[in-house]
């Protein structure tokens, strides 16, 4: 049961170290266990080369959720959950068992020191607009797609 005040927000998530769709299952696990929080939809499973930096390609998708965290809050618990699985930020763009991003919260811009939403790089990366086309295409302009259409990206039909 979703509270009438929970707010929908819509993750990334990817991965590009280690058992990589585990690591993504067991992350959206994580999420449906945050407090007052409940995982409606995920997309599709995609994988894709990394961006700005090297490594291994990278698996990736988008979840919706409804929550009744503030987005602080969640931000806190994605990065406590990113910790868990043993992520590192030794530098910008560096490899990672497992990214977490909050991409959309309800239908406001949120900008704190510590979170700006819509995620600042939403519309430059295929690896997240496709999958959240895919699940909340309200959300994403063709001409967003179009621009980010250069970008090798694959979706993958193994079963999550």
């Amino acid at each position: 049961m979703i509270p009438a005040h929970a707010t929908p927000a819509w993750i990334g998530l990817g991965a590009n170290l280690g058992e990589r769709a585990a690591a993504l299952r067991a992350a959206l696990a994580a999420i449906a266990a945050l407090p007052g929080t409940r995982v409606l939809r995920v997309s599709s499973l995609y994988r894709s080369a990394p961006v700005g930096a090297g490594g291994p390609d990278y698996l990736n998708a988008v979840a919706e959720i409804a929550t009744t965290l503030a987005p602080q809050a969640l931000l806190e618990g994605l990065q406590a959950i990113e910790q868990a699985a043993g992520r590192e930020r030794p530098y910008r763009n560096a490899p990672r068992t497992l990214d977490l991003d909050i991409l959309l919260f309800g239908d406001a811009p949120i900008e704190t020191p510590t979170l700006t939403v819509p995620h600042p790089r939403l519309h430059e990366r295929a690896f997240v607009l496709l999958p959240l086309a895919e699940i909340a295409p309200q959300h994403v302009a063709a001409e967003a797609l179009q621009a980010v259409a250069w970008q090798h990206i694959e979706r993958l039909d193994a079963a999550w």
